[in-house]
């Protein structure tokens, strides 16, 4: 096997073997370190199906098919705040709505228009809206612009990415170790086996670049098996699904994080990316298509949020998509590429119970194009005080992550000061 067909460089940062591990165990909740954790709809969800403005008139006209209903009646949307209702299939998140740990933010997006599914997400994920080269990813950013805070020390933990590739949105300079999702992200690999693993330890001992990628993947292989393996609950969830994924993709591997998290304090960020949202026929309303795969990621986002236990307080989870969707349905019972959209916060220093934002409304004199949601709420500008407010980044390092920032957002006030 060549070496660099076993760890290789991505875009300056280390990509680390699926499945690694590291370091001594570190409980999380006495650490009191604030972390994130970015949830990317790919394939650009319809926010307004998600938020519903059931009190616009327009939004009725343009959606015969496939709007929810009112507040109350047949598979009606659960009003929020007299203006927006939340689809019926997210009621298992309305507990945090509640308690003031979740809330939206509408109208937002990219003020680039693009209608790409590759431009948009490589714009996201980079930070630098319509600028193509951009090197490295937002995330990766921050993890060398925020400096390590409770004493922990660095660790190729620190950042961790769900999936079977690096994400643009992780890759750069700064170490990432990407976990296999589902049950095969804490699976034994065959590098555990004494035999295998010595052999690679003394191909891999220098101090070369590749060798250092080597030994910090193994660590954050260690780390992971060591954490997931230091409880009941987990290996009993682990024997009860024998291996086999549940339908609900998504909520197995976030609880799998959560329990990462809640057990490992090196891990700060994390990233997963969910699918299946290119809704262009058959979306449905109250149930259908759209229905069905918001129910599975509500119900993930209320595993993760469990999962995480009282670290739920030290940490912010966003939720957000590339675009949202055209206003009105199409021949088919579907959406198309949009612009404006909605995003989502769940956790810790979150403004909960609330939607914010400037809503632009459905008239046809407010969409963009004639068409879509406009934006008026730039996704850098909710990321940003997350950042600022939640992570305690300084503003002086905004720059460092977003350096396309037109200003510090104004009168937006999502998160706690």
């Amino acid at each position: 096997m060549l070496r660099r067909q076993f760890i290789k460089g991505v875009s300056g940062a280390l990509l680390l073997p699926i499945g690694s591990y590291a370091f001594a165990l570190t409980n999380s909740e006495a650490s009191g370190e604030r972390r994130l954790v970015v949830v990317f709809l790919r394939g650009a969800v319809d926010g307004l199906s998600v938020v519903v403005p059931y009190s616009d008139r327009n939004y009725y006209q343009m959606r015969q098919s496939i709007a929810l209903a009112n507040p109350g009646q047949d598979g009606g949307v659960i009003d929020l705040d007299g203006r927006f209702g939340l689809n019926p299939a997210l009621a298992p998140l309305m507990p945090y709505w509640k308690g003031g740990q979740l809330a939206f933010v509408h109208a937002t997006g990219s003020p680039d228009t693009t209608r790409s599914h590759f431009d948009a997400q490589d714009y996201m994920e980079s930070g630098t809206p319509g600028r193509k080269a951009t090197a490295d990813g937002w995330m990766n950013r921050l993890v060398g612009a925020l400096p390590v805070s409770g004493g922990l020390g660095d660790s190729p933990m620190r950042a961790v990415s769900v999936g079977a590739v690096l994400p643009r949105i992780m890759s750069g300079k700064a170490t990432v170790s990407n976990i296999a999702s589902g049950a095969a992200g804490t699976r034994p690999t065959v590098l555990d086996r004494p035999q295998v693993g010595n052999a690679f330890a003394q191909l891999y001992g220098s101090d070369d670049r590749m060798s250092r990628a080597y030994q910090e993947g193994q660590a954050a292989h260690r780390e992971v098996m060591a954490s997931m393996d230091s409880g009941d609950d987990s290996r009993e969830q682990m024997a009860a699904n024998n291996g086999a994924a549940l339908p609900n993709g998504f909520a197995d591997s976030a609880r799998r994080l959560a329990d990462l998290m809640r057990r490992d304090a090196h891990v700060q960020f994390a990233f997963m990316a969910v699918g299946g949202w290119d809704t262009h026929a058959r979306q449905g309303n109250a149930k259908g298509q759209l229905a069905t795969r918001l129910g599975q990621l509500g119900g993930g986002l209320d595993a993760l949020a469990q999962g995480l236990g009282s670290e739920l307080n030290n940490t912010t989870i966003v939720v957000m998509s590339e675009f949202g969707r055209t206003a009105r349905e199409n021949g088919n019972g579907g959406t198309d590429h949009g612009h404006g959209n909605v995003m989502w916060l769940l956790g810790g220093g979150v403004v909960g119970g609330r939607v914010h934002g400037d809503w632009p409304g459905l008239d046809n004199g407010a969409l963009y194009e004639g068409r879509d949601l406009a934006v008026s709420t730039d996704f850098r500008s909710v990321l940003t005080q997350v950042l600022t407010r939640q992570l305690v980044l300084p503003e002086s390092r905004v720059a460092d992550v977003f350096p396309q920032m037109p200003g510090m957002p104004g009168k937006l006030a999502v998160m706690r000061a």
